[in-house]
Parts: structure tokens; sequence; C-alpha cells
């Protein structure tokens, strides 16, 4: 399909920017807690816990709470389907990129 065409296709729920950064963050990673997601996207607590539910309603992200010590821990995790959108969504996006770059060229 041409990659132009596919632009109404992008998954909504990773391609808004928050929700991209945090997508991209957890892929790089098995899990990450809530604090190194705060520190790498750079959201305030409030608007990363919306995202992050937002992503777990979806499907995309686990969210597991615990405690280390008296201190409440919550870790985050992409799960199968997650993983698999956000790389349907890279390959989406450097296809355009691909192509666009190539439309330059001629």
């Amino acid at each position: 399909m041409d990659p132009i065409k596919e632009i109404g296709q992008v998954d909504r729920l990773i391609h808004e920017p928050a929700r991209l950064a945090i997508t991209a963050v957890l892929s790089a990673c098995e899990s990450a807690d809530f604090a190194f997601l705060l520190h790498s996207t750079s959201l305030s607590k409030g608007n990363l816990s919306a995202h992050l539910s937002k992503l777990e309603t979806g499907g995309y992200v686990s969210i597991r709470k615990s405690f280390k010590g008296k201190y409440p821990h919550t870790t985050c995790a992409l799960t199968t389907t997650g993983r698999r959108a956000f790389e349907r969504y890279q390959r989406q996006q450097m296809a355009l990129a691909r192509h666009l770059g190539s439309d330059r060229r001629e």
C-alpha cells in the first residue's frame, strides 16, 4: 500500500506524542518503573498516569503495582500486542519517510 494512503491508518493510540514517547521508551527495555518513565518522557505525574491508563485500556501496556518497603512502586511493560503495534507504527513511519525522501530526489 502507498505510505501516503496509510497515514489514515496510523495507530492513533500510539501516535499521540506523549504515548509515542512512552511506547518508545518501553520498547527499548523489558519493563520500566514509573519514576524512570517520568524522567525519560518529561511528562508530569498526572499526564504520565493518564496516558499509561489509556495504553493499558488499549491492551498495549501492563501495569504492576507493588511496594518497595513502605513506598508504592509501579512497573510498566509493553504487552506483546503493544510491542507489535509499536513495531507496525515504526514500519509505517519509516516507509512514509522513505517515500517522501524518494519524491524529493526525483
